[in-house]
């Protein structure tokens, strides 16, 4: 069996950069980073928290936006997204159209990622208007709520799973560091950043449990992995031994991935492999090197439960018992956000931006859109316009 060191807990791992004047196939340039604040207000008057308190304008309509590639890259807005945003409300800063952010991203607890945009956006922001991609994760608290589960990816993932109401759950960090040359290129990795599990909510010394001894019963990808080498190692372990690292070959625990994401658009003027990606390196060498195909389920868009999931929240927003009669999906990736909109149906209806991974002068062959328009201000102005409001 592997050899568990428990004594000490290896320690872990704003970018703001404008890209003004960068035309379609520029060489990138590397550039410092930039920490950006700005305030929740508008015309100068501050947004108050409370500002959904008052029941919306009784639209007939919702928006669901995307977020990396159509309102954000980076921590930078982009196609105008301000501005498009604040057109949602009067000038008090109540809500008037009913809006979400309809997102494969995540990695921090919605209720953090309200914070977040509210900030970079300058609008107030709910927790509830943010549907993340690992959001259906709670729907299994209940079966795994008390059994120790692995959560992979940046950010902060066993703090999202907590708050879903898991109450053993580790980063696979935390949980890689109980076992002695599991990933035999740690003296490699010198990276500077590392996390402090002594100041950590969630630790193995706060659970009921030995990591080293206690079948893992589950494992949530819950967003981007940071570090594919040891991830993809240690998570052979996990599935190939029944949740016991270093024990013999077993049946493997259940596997969730929060989104299949192929790529997205980020600050860099390619597009970046996502967790789509990871799970296709994860598989290959899985299947290659064990008797059992990898097992798995995967959530987030194209999924038509999340467009259905997402009409919900919007009718909830709108504080709608009757339904609306059109709900508009805005996004940058054919793939993902056009496909899965087509999927669902109606009511949908799907607006494609050039402001992300879609850079096309046409419409995309494959999964064509119903309007395609170059940013996210032009969308809300046709959607505005098509519904006959003025704002």
């Amino acid at each position: 069996m592997a050899t568990c060191n428990s004594k000490k807990m290896r320690e872990n791992i704003r970018l703001q950069e404008s890209f003004k004047g960068m035309s379609r196939g520029k060489a990138a340039t590397c550039r410092p980073n930039q920490n950006r604040v700005s305030s929740v207000a508008i015309n100068g008057r501050f947004f108050s928290n409370q500002a959904h308190s008052q029941p919306p304008l009784r639209a007939s309509f919702g928006i669901a936006f995307d977020i990396d590639g159509v309102l954000l890259r980076g921590e930078t807005p982009v196609g105008g997204s301000p501005q498009a945003l604040r057109r949602l409300y009067d000038d008090s800063g109540t809500l008037r159209i009913p809006y979400v952010f309809l997102t494969n991203g995540g990695g921090v607890p919605e209720s953090k990622r309200a914070i977040e945009l509210s900030k970079l956006l300058s609008v107030p922001v709910l927790p509830s208007q943010v549907i993340q991609g690992h959001l259906p994760f709670k729907q299994l608290a209940e079966r795994f709520g008390n059994e120790l589960v692995i959560a992979v990816g940046k950010g902060e993932p066993a703090a999202v799973l907590s708050e879903y109401g898991f109450k053993n759950v580790l980063a696979i960090d935390e949980y890689a560091s109980y076992f002695e040359h599991i990933d035999p290129l740690e003296k490699f990795k010198n990276w500077s950043d590392k996390p402090d599990y002594e100041k950590s909510t969630f630790r193995a010394s706060d659970m009921k449990m030995d990591p080293c001894l206690e079948r893992v019963q589950a494992v949530f990808i819950v967003s981007d992995s940071v570090d594919w080498s040891r991830d993809i190692q240690v998570l052979c372990d996990i599935l190939s031994t029944g949740g016991v690292p270093g024990r013999e070959i077993s049946s493997q625990p259940p596997l969730y991935f929060a989104t299949d994401d192929l790529c997205y658009q980020g600050l860099f003027p390619m597009e970046r492999l996502g967790m789509g990606a990871f799970k296709i390196a994860l598989e290959s060498i899985y299947n290659r090197v064990y008797p059992h195909p990898l097992d798995y389920t995967s959530y987030g868009k194209p999924n038509p439960s999340v467009f259905k999931n997402a009409e919900n929240v919007l009718m909830e927003v709108a504080a709608s018992s009757n339904g609306l009669k059109t709900l508009y999906m805005i996004g940058d990736n054919p793939h993902v956000d056009i496909k899965g909109a087509r999927q669902a149906g109606h009511p949908w209806f799907s607006i494609l931006t050039r402001t992300g991974v879609f850079k096309g002068k046409e419409n995309h062959s494959l999964y064509q859109a119903d309007l395609v328009v170059d940013t996210v201000e032009e969308a809300v102005h046709y959607i505005l316009t098509k519904e006959t409001l003025q704002y």
